[in-house]
């Protein structure tokens, strides 16, 4: 399985394939943007402008895209993947999307006899670069098996969920509720240390060994807001729609997380404001701010 292709070539998909790439695959890549595509040719990849060419030089190919809607053209659409593939082909979708949206994918795939994974990843940029992912993967354990070693060079931690083509995304889904709710609490956190005149980089240091210590404390931090540097690892506005995704699952199960529909009013208000395109780790900005606003108005 060493033809591989790569369908989206963005933040994550890009350093996923140049990793493919230097493992020795060999990876045909396809995007929207022209200076992606340019840099995978750089890094030795073939690219092209078409799915259909994508799939013809391909026997495992990967998604890697920004929203459920790109998801669903590329998988469903007149001449997607779906459309274009036969039994011979391997699909995995490494995107985060509704769960819905995995069932109808995978029923489509079915009934073309195509093998098809969803396996969102975790790790951000610094991961995907790195490769050393966390890969959640739901979908039956054969095609999981078959499809492992490739897996095993993008990330460091692979995980099959459960059979069930959704038990990847909603694992991805508490995962990255859980960052909304980290980044929120780093943000007032942090400005609590700014009205007391606390140094940030000693906060750090000292919280870094102590129980407040977290994994996003420590990336929107040390890489953002220490840098007053906001340009998008993971923008607030993916946040925002994971975390819908999120409250979704919750309604369709009959659950009710308050806290966490106070959250998502939350990053919904601050995108409103036009923080959607920065890294999520802008909220510390807004809390300051809003809070400097308050203050001067009294």
């Amino acid at each position: 399985m060493k033809k591989i292709g790569f369908i989206g070539l963005g933040n994550m998909g890009l350093p996923m394939s140049k990793g493919l790439i230097q493992e020795g695959y060999h990876v045909t890549g396809y995007d929207l943007n022209e200076q992606a595509l340019l840099s995978l040719k750089q890094a030795g990849g073939e690219i092209t402008s078409t799915i259909a060419d994508v799939v013809a030089k391909s026997d495992l190919i990967f998604t890697s895209l920004p929203s459920s809607k790109a998801v669903e053209d590329v998988y469903l659409g007149v001449d997607g993947l779906v459309d274009r593939s036969d039994d011979s082909k391997l699909l995995i979708d490494t995107s985060t999307v509704a769960p819905e949206l995995n069932q109808q994918i995978a029923a489509a795939c079915k009934a073309k006899q195509l093998s098809f994974l969803a396996a969102p990843v975790s790790g951000g940029v610094i991961g995907a670069e790195n490769q050393t992912l966390t890969v959640m993967v739901g979908g039956p354990t054969a095609i999981y098996n078959e499809v492992l070693p490739v897996l095993e060079v993008l990330g460091e931690n692979i995980f099959h969920v459960d059979e069930q083509i959704d038990s990847g995304t909603t694992v991805k889904l508490i995962n990255n509720l859980l960052i909304g709710f980290y980044t929120a609490g780093v943000s007032e956190a942090l400005h609590i240390a700014n009205k007391k005149n606390i140094d940030l980089d000693d906060l750090f240091s000292m919280l870094n060994v102590s129980y407040g210590q977290s994994r996003i404390y420590e990336r929107n931090y040390q890489t953002f807001i220490a840098n007053e540097d906001y340009n998008p690892g993971f923008s607030l506005k993916l946040l925002r729609k994971d975390l819908e995704f999120a409250m979704d699952v919750a309604d369709n199960n009959q659950l009710d997380l308050p806290i966490s529909k106070t959250l998502l009013a939350l990053y919904k208000e601050v995108e409103q404001e036009g923080f959607g395109d920065k890294d999520m780790s802008v909220l510390y900005q807004r809390v300051k701010e809003q809070s400097n606003k308050k203050e001067a108005a009294k």
